[in-house]
């Protein structure tokens, strides 16, 4: 049992499970998983447990994330010249960026630390944070390989993701999607409103979108316009990944 003012009392083996509940996630190796969670300062407090801290995990968790991120930007931005992707990638992949999204995770309570890291606030310091979520990604990598961790990727990055694209197409995913099925299926997008509610003037618009005779996606709006947008958007981030470029 480990118990520390900022974190949560739980076994090693209840620390890994709530993790994986967290990430949507299955790690066939608990040990490197828990390895994630130790950081040296609290390996240096408990030699005689006998693990190893994140650092080389970490190592490899941030050419794994870079990769990941790579890929999905690859595919969701044809196109984009190799400046223009770095710079979405590093937009991303950042202390920042990563520390937002593990403390979306809570995973500053699941992490192991020495009293003295504790006591000053390495649970919420975006550094300790974005470098545990590398390590927890090298782990992932290693004992389940790439595809586990671009299934995590596009869990965990789904909205920075959309806000990096939208900010390149300034948000007008019509436009995007009806390049890419044109150019890949070869029809042009039709949408075609299938519902609405609400009162005269607060009302909602559910619109689908279709290629072809299949329905691929459907989103509200407040009009039809940014129902329309919303379904776009669900569907290109959807077919981008599934087929990426030059398949």
């Amino acid at each position: 049992m480990t118990v520390r003012p900022g974190g949560l009392k739980l076994t090693h083996a209840e620390r890994v499970a709530l993790l994986e509940e967290r990430l949507g996630v299955t790690f066939s190796r608990k040990d490197l998983a828990l390895a994630a969670l130790c950081h040296k300062s609290w390996i240096n407090e408990h030699p005689r447990e006998a693990l190893s801290d994140n650092e080389r995990l970490e190592f490899l968790g941030d050419a794994v994330v870079d990769l990941a991120v790579g890929q999905r930007l690859m595919e969701q931005m044809p196109g984009a010249h190799e400046g223009e992707l770095s710079r979405a990638r590093a937009s991303l992949v950042n202390e920042e960026g990563l520390g937002k999204v593990a403390e979306s995770l809570g995973l500053g309570e699941l992490i192991l630390l020495g009293k003295g890291e504790d006591r000053s606030g390495g649970r919420t310091r975006p550094g300790l944070l974005s470098d545990a979520l590398e390590a927890v990604l090298g782990a992932l990598y290693t004992g389940d390989g790439l595809p586990a961790v671009l299934a995590l990727v596009d869990r965990l990055f789904a909205e920075p993701l959309a806000q990096v694209v939208a900010g390149r197409t300034g948000g007008d995913f019509k436009s995007l999607l009806q390049e890419w099925a044109q150019e890949r299926l070869k029809v042009t997008p039709r949408y075609q409103v299938t519902g609405e509610t609400g009162p005269e003037h607060a009302k909602r618009f559910e619109v689908e979108v279709l290629l072809g005779d299949a329905v691929h996606a459907r989103a509200e709006g407040r009009n039809k316009k940014e129902a329309e947008q919303a379904a776009a958007q669900k569907t290109y981030l959807a077919l981008s990944r599934a087929q990426p470029p030059g398949e």
